[in-house]
């Protein structure tokens, strides 16, 4: 592993930050596997450096873990079973525990020795498109996302209910209705984004979607305080600033009526007119922000049994997307604004600039594609040509609120995915921002690199796992505070970031200092975790 210490436009950054890759696909690929154990609080230990002794809570991780059955691999990694790792950090310790999420489809399957359902991603069960025809069962794979919500821990995947887990051992408490605020197998957004306090208290803001001709859009706002009360913020069927009031959007469930962290506090539903395909949002203090690409679902195929139903999905040429603002008050009417021409699966952030405009900007940075990633039916995933996929890069939209126009700037060329922002800062405008990147400056390749980029300056620090290393989403842990009054500055504390290490064929967990990227800690694991998607920190 290397570390560029400085900026890559700085005169004494390294050479091979721009240098053509060095990557071996084999070691890439080599992380596509099924993972062989369950490993309860197994210690780790650092082989370089040592663990911060502030650094005190769980990371969680999810992603697929199983990825073959019977000799039959899947077509595509995000069809593979979930299966979630805890690293769990007390007085410079640390532990790992893992445990694939039972599903009702992981139990059919484990128990079979095959598949039995297929993926939504182009994975077909045996027996070719007559054993696959008119099968239209969807397996809840709860391998996307796993978050914190009061004593609950949610493993997620938004086509369906979340799966409980016990947030100590990872012991699967089965689908989550949360209280009844769900309707059995109601759409569950596996992006919820945390609100720090804009509101009144800390909230878990997520959404679920039915999508067709016209998609709605279930808004969904949870207490995610960690104490019993919560500000008296009880959901009032007659309170419009918790509920839709008008046209088309409705007031939601009530819940339980249970006090304390993971209460609902506020549920709108809202329509739009076209398909809506929509993997993450973004919020500000006032506005829920969804960005609908412009695609086009054609069933035909996935119904005849001859490709998953995300197969079917496909851009709409020449068309462009829309921006859609939904008032977190609930009050007044959704905005509607044509977005740039592309693709985006991720947001980094978005924040309220009142002093622009007449009547201010809303500001979103997301990552942009110029078309749809997708692999094609014939192409194993383990072989993919990466110059062949559309470049992921960290893109500005500004929505002026007053004449509805958009305005955008590229904020960084390289190659990028899985970026976040000081979690204090979510929905404010955040100086720093951290991504995965690619180890070269241009072009497409795996994601090798971790990036530190100032938004205000451009100033950019880089640490690289090439040529054999490969990363993951990075976390951004802020250093607790100490005393009243005394708030870290925004880019101190850590980053912790699962590595696929090609030397070895296993994973590390690597743990950088924040504000200049330097390493902490570098901790084998005792897995092979294939390369995954989304995690979370609990803080003790």
């Amino acid at each position: 592993m290397t570390l560029a210490a400085s900026r890559p436009d700085h005169p004494d950054a390294p050479e091979s930050a721009a240098s053509p890759t060095t990557y071996a696909r084999a070691d890439w690929a080599s992380a596509f596997r099924n993972v062989g154990s369950e490993l309860t609080a197994a210690p780790l230990t650092a082989s370089k450096g040592s663990i911060p002794s502030e650094l005190s809570g769980t990371l969680y991780r999810n992603g697929p873990g199983r990825l073959e059955r019977g000799g039959q691999w899947v077509h595509h990694p995000f069809d593979g079973d979930g299966m979630i790792t805890a690293v769990r950090f007390d007085g410079g310790a640390a532990s790992l525990t893992n445990r694939f999420v039972r599903t009702e489809g992981w139990l059919a399957e484990e128990e079979k020795g095959s598949f039995v359902y297929r993926g939504v991603f182009g994975t077909q069960k045996p027996g070719g498109p007559l054993a696959n025809a008119f099968d239209l069962r969807l397996k809840n794979i709860a391998n996307t996302h796993v978050v914190r919500l009061g004593d609950r821990l949610l493993a997620l995947w938004e086509a369906s209910l979340p799966h409980g887990l016990d947030p100590d051992t990872l012991e699967t408490t089965g689908l989550e209705r949360l209280d009844g605020v769900l309707a059995a197998g109601e759409a569950f957004s596996a992006h919820p984004r945390f609100d720090p306090g804009h509101r009144g208290g800390p909230r878990m803001v997520t959404f679920g979607v039915k999508a067709g001709p016209r998609s709605t859009i279930r808004l969904m706002e949870f207490d995610a305080s960690s104490s019993q009360a919560s500000n008296g913020e009880a959901i009032n069927s007659q309170d419009p600033s918790s509920h839709g009031t008008s046209g088309d959007h409705s007031s939601g469930h009530q819940g339980s009526g249970k006090g304390g962290s993971g209460r609902l506090l506020a549920d709108q539903t809202r329509s739009f007119k076209g398909f809506a395909f929509l993997h993450d949002f973004a919020i500000t203090p006032n506005w829920a922000v969804f960005l609908q690409n412009a695609m086009a679902f054609n069933p035909l195929g996935f119904v005849f049994g001859l490709k998953g139903a995300a197969q079917c999905l496909a851009s709409k040429p020449g068309e462009q997307g829309q921006f859609w603002l939904i008032p977190r008050s609930g009050e007044g009417e959704p905005l509607q604004v044509q977005a740039p021409a592309g693709f985006v699966f991720h947001h980094l952030n978005a924040f309220e600039d009142p002093g622009a405009g007449a009547a201010g900007q809303v500001v979103v940075d997301s990552i942009y594609y110029d078309d749809f990633p997708t692999i094609g039916p014939d192409t194993d995933f383990r072989a993919v040509d990466f110059s062949t996929l559309p470049v992921g890069q960290l893109h500005r939209c500004r929505i002026d609120l007053a004449t509805g126009t958009v305005s955008s700037e590229r904020l960084e060329e390289r190659c990028c995915e899985f970026a976040m922002v000081n979690p204090a800062r979510v929905g404010l405008d955040a100086r720093y921002a951290w991504m995965a990147v690619t180890h070269r400056e241009r072009g497409n390749d795996p994601l090798q690199a971790i990036e530190k980029l100032d938004l205000h300056s451009g100033e950019r620090w880089v640490w690289s796992a090439a040529p054999r290393g490969f990363v993951s989403e990075p976390l951004m842990v802020p250093r607790p505070a100490v005393g009243v009054g005394s708030a870290p500055a925004e880019d101190d504390g850590w980053i912790l970031c699962v590595v696929w290490n090609g030397a070895r064929s296993a994973s590390d967990l690597v743990i950088l200092r924040a504000d200049d990227l330097t390493e902490q800690a570098v901790i084998p694991l005792p897995l092979a975790i294939p390369h995954g998607l989304h995690g979370s920190w609990s803080a003790a």
